[in-house]
């Protein structure tokens, strides 16, 4: 049973908070950091508790000011994830954790190097579609869908990035949780886990207000490549040991 003074749950609600630091500098990174050791220390609270902790940052982030949002194509993306999401939820249910991980850590880093060496990737309505959509099936099979979207963002202004992701999570988690708990993969334990990681969200969130202030655009497009990349490999590793 899971309770608040847990010390695994403890534990993971450090490595939460260190997620939530990357996530609030370069706008995605809380389950890509955090996802790997649920998995390992606690695979029974994946991928729900992980979506319902994901939740606070991007609310914070807008509560904060983080309000310059490309709202067209945050659209087009939010649609085409929650066309896709019942697919994420039919994964959760007949998949593996692992099978799972591997595909999505694949297809992260498939999308860099197409990004890198062939194709650009750029802001437009079929690109943001199409990461909503993958995001509507790993968001809420793995709870990890930020690279994607982020890479189709990383171009614009860190604001309009970070603003951006923070609305398309916000939505997503809600359209996620709604597909999981009619699926029945939501529980009390889960959302319990979620609620404990709540105040590590918040440290790690204002933790990062002096770097995001002094971090440089170019600094946050290329951080966002080798987040993707680190975050690709993280979980084909975990998928494969």
């Amino acid at each position: 049973m899971t309770g608040w003074l847990d010390p695994v749950l403890l534990s993971l609600g450090l490595v939460v908070m260190c997620g939530s630091m990357v996530q609030s500098t370069i706008g995605f990174g809380i389950a890509v950091v955090a996802a790997p050791f649920v998995v390992m220390l606690r695979p029974d609270l994946m991928p729900a508790s992980l979506i319902v902790c994901v939740f606070f940052l991007p609310l914070l982030q807008l509560l904060g000011g983080a309000r310059e949002i490309a709202w067209r194509h945050l659209r087009w993306a939010l649609g085409a994830r929650i066309l896709a999401t019942p697919l994420g939820v039919a994964l959760v249910a007949v998949a593996s954790a692992d099978a799972i991980a591997l595909t999505v850590g694949v297809l992260i880093l498939v999308t860099v190097a197409a990004s890198v060496w062939a194709v650009d990737i750029g802001l437009d309505r079929r690109n943001s579609a199409l990461a909503g959509a993958i995001t509507g099936v790993s968001g809420t099979a793995a709870s990890i869908g930020g690279p994607f979207f982020a890479l189709v963002l990383r171009h614009e202004r860190p604001e309009l990035l970070r603003g951006t992701l923070a609305a398309f999570f916000l939505a997503g988690t809600v359209i996620g949780m709604t597909g999981l708990a009619i699926g029945g993969q939501v529980d009390r334990e889960d959302l319990l886990a979620g609620l404990v990681w709540a105040p590590f969200v918040l440290v790690g969130h204002l933790l990062a207000g002096p770097v995001r202030r002094r971090i440089r655009p170019e600094s946050v497009r290329r951080g966002v490549l080798v987040f993707c990349v680190i975050a690709s490999i993280g979980v084909i590793a975990r998928a494969l040991l």
